[in-house]
């Protein structure tokens, strides 16, 4: 059972405990809105699966670009020739895939792991679309046409019988007629034209029935060297029959194809009026009554009924050939739209196999119900019932109204789907895409699997790379999962799940202290206050770490500074606070490399222009007494120092007003008893730096106040 089942199911069973009468909500008026979605439990795909579910899905996405585009056109589906053919060629591509995938699968060659679907369930995938396509999806100007060639031509690429084999052993006897499978194999031999396994014409009665002329010449030219004179006549009259049989293609109109059919079956009453004259003794050559067995061509040909459903019943066929016979020789102009009721005519004396899935989807197909051949697509692969519902929608074949789950019956068979694509994280995308085809239900059931995607943005605690192969694991990951998101949530515009993915990103980073990839995520996710808990971790880091790193941790946010002053939507009260964290690392920065004026005015300019909080002040003034102290050179003008000097003097006349902890906390924290009193104590040494600075500004005034203006 998957995660999301067996939670699903712990969670009820704990509401039946606390209710064993039932589910009863806490809030009856809100109860409607609650729904429980239990999940199935599937094997997640292998490689040669993951490759046909990949691949197909491309389709799929092209299906809905066109499904889009009739929509927001407003076409008419039916009447445009151009989106039926397209919706055909989209099909085409399906069937080709499961042909292709049957025929890997069946290749005799090494392979790295187990095929989790064989040959023979792809077999099923290809005959199934197949005959879908034949059935819904016939060519433009073909809707109307007679249906029981295309139909015999499905039948025989399918379900080739008999065997090449039997054909070879037959075709190396001198006297063919002498062995027993020699009439049952020319009642019913393969199509020449079917496959391109065969390399020799074939066989007569199966050959027959299956409209394979040439086949069945082959094996009645041979008898002529029958011992029997009047087998031989019949054979070759017989010949001409099956080789002049019309056939629709052949025609330009069908009224011609219809005289022509008639005129053929005159011909073949005069081969009925010879048979009937073949005298008792002459119908037998010692190993099989041969006059029975023409008897069965020339009632197939006759278009007898009750002579094709005995023969199909004898060869070990189904309703289906008898039912494509019957569109071949009994109505040979029989319309897809009068399939239905001679389907259901025959069902009823040969029914359908109700243990073979596949025959119960084809009778489905056959009988026009394409709702109830979704039901038993859906129990053969749940990727056929998907893709087949989503094809039967655009062209108006089931009922598009939603149901009680706010459902149609696509949506419903495409997250059936789904379920299956989430046995294999790896198919994140794949699984949004579809989720997305399917409504708002479907959508938000994308928002779920989105938020959930496993961003691993982490290093691995046991790495033992070097800093720069981690940084590029690193822009690796943001490069591939996190980039595909963020393309993923725009692309199906789901902006609000694009935020909450950038503050879970964002969250991560945090946490590994990458504040310059934080702050740019947070501000992807417009999430300020997220912002402001970043700044806080970043500005704590300057009290933990000391200047150095925290000026390190910093530099990678400058960039994502400049992006929220043009940003017009940004919450100032962040935004100032990250452009004093930025700016403080910057001084300090300058003041490790020794670029002291520089650092000065940068000190400076964040008390003259109300940068920095209140709570800092403290701490720039502590901060400056080194430059303060600087013998070599004056490095704050007067207006600056007095400037200095006044914020000095409300920190400490607030503090004695009772307002400590807004001025004194973050300076205590950086001492090491992390007492306010050592904050004081520390701020007695910037007073005293102070006034010596201002002291020697004083003189400077008096006697040097040229020189200071050339320093600055």
């Amino acid at each position: 059972m998957s995660v999301l089942s067996s939670c699903v199911v712990e969670r009820v069973l704990i509401m039946l405990k606390a209710d064993p009468n039932g589910l009863r909500m806490q809030d009856a008026s809100s109860s409607s809105d609650q729904r429980v979605y239990l999940a199935k439990s599937h094997h997640a795909p292998t490689s040669e699966r993951r490759l046909f579910v990949t691949d197909t899905s491309i389709i799929f996405a092209a299906m809905q670009n066109l499904v889009q585009r009739i929509r927001r056109e407003r076409i008419k589906m039916l009447d445009d020739e151009e989106c039926v053919k397209a919706i055909s060629k989209l099909v085409t591509d399906y069937i080709n895939f499961c042909k292709e995938c049957c025929i890997y699968c069946s290749q005799p060659i090494a392979r790295s792991e187990p095929l989790q679907y064989n040959a023979e369930h792809y077999r099923k995938l290809y005959t199934c679309f197949s005959l879908f396509s034949v059935l819904y999806l016939p060519d433009h100007g073909r809707e109307h046409a007679p249906v029981g060639e295309e139909l015999m031509e499905w039948l025989n690429t399918h379900y080739v019988e008999p065997t090449t084999e039997e054909g070879d052993h037959l075709s190396s006897l001198e006297r063919p007629w002498e062995d027993e499978t020699f009439w049952p194999y020319l009642t019913r031999s393969v199509n020449l034209y079917a496959t391109s396994f065969v390399t020799y014409p074939l066989i007569p009665t199966r050959a027959t029935i299956r409209g394979l002329s040439k086949a069945s010449s082959f094996f009645l030219d041979v008898l002529a060297r029958h011992p029997s004179p009047t087998l031989q006549k019949l054979s070759q009259q017989l010949i001409p029959l099956l080789t002049g049989h019309p056939r629709l293609h052949q025609f330009a109109a069908e009224r011609d194809f219809a005289i022509a059919a008639r005129r053929w079956r005159d011909k073949v009453k005069s081969l009925r009026l010879e048979l009937d004259k073949v005298p008792e003794d002459d119908r037998e050559d010692g190993f099989e009554n041969w006059w029975d067995r023409l008897c069965d061509i020339a009632g197939i040909l006759e278009g007898r009924v009750e002579v094709i459903k005995k023969l199909c019943l004898e060869l070990g066929a189904d309703w289906k050939e008898v039912c494509i016979a019957w569109g071949i020789f009994v109505d040979p102009r029989l319309r897809r739209q009068d399939l239905p009721e001679v389907v259901s005519h025959i069902l009823d004396d040969m029914p359908s196999d109700p243990t073979n899935l596949e025959d119960m989807m084809h009778s489905s197909l056959f009988l026009g119900s394409p709702a109830q051949a979704l039901s038993d697509a859906a129990q053969i692969d749940v990727w056929l019932a998907a893709h087949l519902a989503d094809v039967l929608e655009p062209l108006q074949l089931i009922d598009d109204d939603p149901d009680d789950s706010d459902l149609t019956l696509r949506e419903q068979y495409v997250l059936s789907y789904t379920e299956y694509l989430r046995s294999d994280p790896a198919l994140w995308r794949i699984t949004v895409d579809y989720m997305c085809a399917c409504g708002d239900v479907g959508k938000e059931t994308a928002d779920q699997v989105l938020m959930r995607v496993p961003l691993r943005l982490q290093i691995p605690k046991d790495a033992t790379a070097s800093d720069e192969e981690s940084a590029r694991i690193r822009t690796g990951n943001l490069a591939g999962v996190l980039k595909e998101i963020n393309a993923t949530c725009f692309e199906h515009q789901r902006e609000k799940v694009r935020r909450i993915v950038c503050r879970i990103a964002a969250q991560t980073f945090l946490q590994e202290k990458d504040y310059g990839l934080a702050v740019s995520y947070c501000v992807s996710a417009e999430d300020w206050t997220g912002l402001g808990r970043i700044v806080d971790r970043v500005l704590d880091e300057y009290v933990v770490q000391g200047p150095e790193k925290y000026a390190r941790y910093v530099a990678n946010i400058a960039p994502s500074l400049q992006t929220l002053r043009s940003n017009s939507g940004a919450n100032g009260v962040f935004v100032h606070r990250l452009m004093f964290a930025v700016r403080f690392a910057e001084f300090h920065q300058r003041r490790m490399q020794g670029e002291l004026h520089d650092a000065a005015f940068d000190l400076a300019t964040m008390f003259r222009e109300d940068i920095a909080p209140k709570s800092w002040w403290a701490v720039l003034l502590s901060d400056a007494v080194e430059l303060l102290l600087n013998s070599e050179t004056m490095l704050f003008s007067s207006q600056d120092a007095c400037l200095l000097l006044h914020k000095l003097e409300e920190i400490c006349i607030r503090s004695g007003q009772g307002s400590k902890a807004d001025y004194l906390t973050v300076l205590a924290r950086t001492t090491k008893s992390g007492e306010e009193a050592a904050a004081l104590q520390r701020l007695q040494t910037v007073r005293l730096a102070l006034a010596r600075y201002y002291a020697r500004c004083g003189v400077i005034d008096v006697g040097g106040r040229t020189a200071m203006a050339t320093t600055y």
